[in-house]
């Protein structure tokens, strides 16, 4: 019917683990952009989230341009270079970055399913390093190096959440 039904959607948060290019197991990544590989699909967006949220003595965090790749085999070292060390100056990849940031956008900007000033919060831990010999997938487990930062991104989203509904309801 052409009807548009909006969903009381406030904000939408992402935690993922992911490979990084710049550091190492268990470093943060805060994306400011989702590229899609191989595509012209490019998705700057406001993450809630800041470098700043991140000091920590033991971890080390990372904010930029995120690569969205169809699967982690079919990389190369030289490929990695360039969108590290291009005007991409990507931080890391993944496999699902740009279909999320696509969807939001879509469902905020242009179909106004939700709220177009939703806050997002996108946040991964370095699972592997695909430039580091002996730090790739392939080399084995991440161990207990993923549960630092996987509770450090979960509480600073929780934090991120709690201060917004604080802002509303003194807004009332």
């Amino acid at each position: 019917k052409g009807e548009v039904y909006m969903m009381k959607v406030k904000s939408v948060s992402i935690m993922g683990k992911a490979g990084i290019l710049s550091g190492g197991k268990g470093d943060i990544m805060i994306p400011t952009s989702h590229i899609f590989e191989g595509t012209a699909d490019n998705y700057p967006f406001e993450n809630a989230l800041k470098l700043e949220d991140f000091n920590d003595d033991e971890l080390k965090a990372f904010e930029g341009t995120m690569i969205t790749v169809l699967g982690t085999s079919l990389q190369n070292r030289d490929i990695l270079s360039y969108f590290m060390n291009t005007s991409w100056k990507a931080i890391g990849l993944e496999m699902e970055g740009a279909h999320y940031q696509k969807a939001i956008q879509v469902a905020s900007k242009i179909r106004h399913h939700i709220t177009p000033d939703l806050f997002v919060c996108y946040a991964y831990y370095a699972s592997d390093n695909p430039l580091e010999t002996g730090s790739t997938l392939s080399s084995g487990g991440l161990g207990l190096t993923g549960v630092k930062p996987t509770y450090l991104i979960t509480l600073k989203i929780l934090e991120k959440i709690f201060n917004s509904a604080v802002k509303v309801a003194e807004k009332k």
